[in-house]
């Protein structure tokens, strides 16, 4: 399972590097599970310059699941944009409703719990565990998927990276050792051009060992995302404009091309307004005008 990685020899050095390295992100000062859960979800494909602003205004309007489950979801959604993605908002407010039914307005810590909330996956629920319970299970998000696929040499099946992140979690630092091995992959061992030189980990990588030859192991390894398409003149901008419209209010619809910046095809902005419509993340009244959720 670890093979090609001796986690033992690098744990201390990983631990060192992050004590001194770790930026000083909000979210990394609370063990509050809700307030760990938002940073998640809204940290998704989406910078932490513009995350941290968002989690705080989020946290001080909707302190806890039961405050954001009372709430319209349109009102969730209003304070989400720029954030891109808005499902995971849609998602974030089911799941509050779903905490308070089930579990009494306190996020589970279990992992199967965690698993069965709207919108959390295996990186979701096991980025809990780690960051709000402090449990000792691996987290594997792209970035570790880079370092795991580099540190041992091959390309990781999902399975395969899971079992690995597990085994080399050390015994009672399940959360340093995640936050520095996710620090690690966000400014050491990047994409492009990786500082090798400056990685604790160095000495036992077995892909620098080799010369870091082509193909890089990470590439299409379990986690590690590939190059997203360009958002300018996407579905994704032309959702986020209509969004964006129906926060002044109801758009009708011969104003929909319109909203969602596509006034010369209005069967995409058509189609556009159906996924939006499909995702529960607007409404379409019998007149046709698309309102708020």
């Amino acid at each position: 399972m670890t093979e090609g990685v001796h986690p033992a020899a690098a744990q201390g050095a990983l631990l060192a590097w992050g004590d001194a390295q770790l930026r000083p992100l909000p979210w990394r000062a609370t063990r509050d599970p809700w307030a760990v859960l938002v940073s998640e979800l809204m940290a998704q494909q989406t910078g932490v310059d513009r995350v941290v602003p968002k989690w705080h205004a989020f946290l001080d309007r909707w302190p806890d699941p039961a405050a954001c489950a009372a709430s319209p979801l349109g009102e969730v959604l209003e304070l989400w944009a720029g954030l891109g993605y808005p499902r995971r908002a849609r998602n974030l407010h089911l799941a509050a409703g779903r905490i308070v039914a089930d579990h009494g307005g306190r996020l589970p810590d279990d992992l199967v719990a965690l698993l069965a909330l709207p919108g959390v996956g295996p990186y979701t629920a096991r980025a809990v565990l780690a960051f709000a319970f402090e449990r000792d299970v691996g987290v594997v998000d792209t970035n570790v998927g880079r370092v795991l696929a580099r540190w041992c040499g091959r390309r990781l099946a999902p399975r395969a990276a899971q079992e690995l992140a597990d085994a080399c979690v050390p015994a009672g630092a399940g959360w340093a050792w995640n936050q520095s091995l996710m620090e690690l992959g966000a400014r050491v061992c990047r994409p492009r051009a990786p500082r090798c030189d400056e990685c604790p980990l160095a000495p036992s990588c077995a892909w620098r060992a080799a010369g870091r030859p082509d193909p890089d192991p990470a590439v299409g390894s379990a986690g590690v995302s590939g190059r997203q398409a360009a958002f300018a003149g996407s579905d994704r901008q032309a959702r986020g404009r209509l969004l964006a419209a129906l926060v002044a209010g109801p758009v009708a619809p011969g104003a929909v091309a319109a909203g969602a910046g596509l006034s010369d095809d209005p069967d995409r902005a058509g189609r556009v307004g159906d996924s939006l419509v499909a995702d529960g993340l607007e409404v379409r009244r019998p007149d046709g005008w698309l309102v708020r959720p």
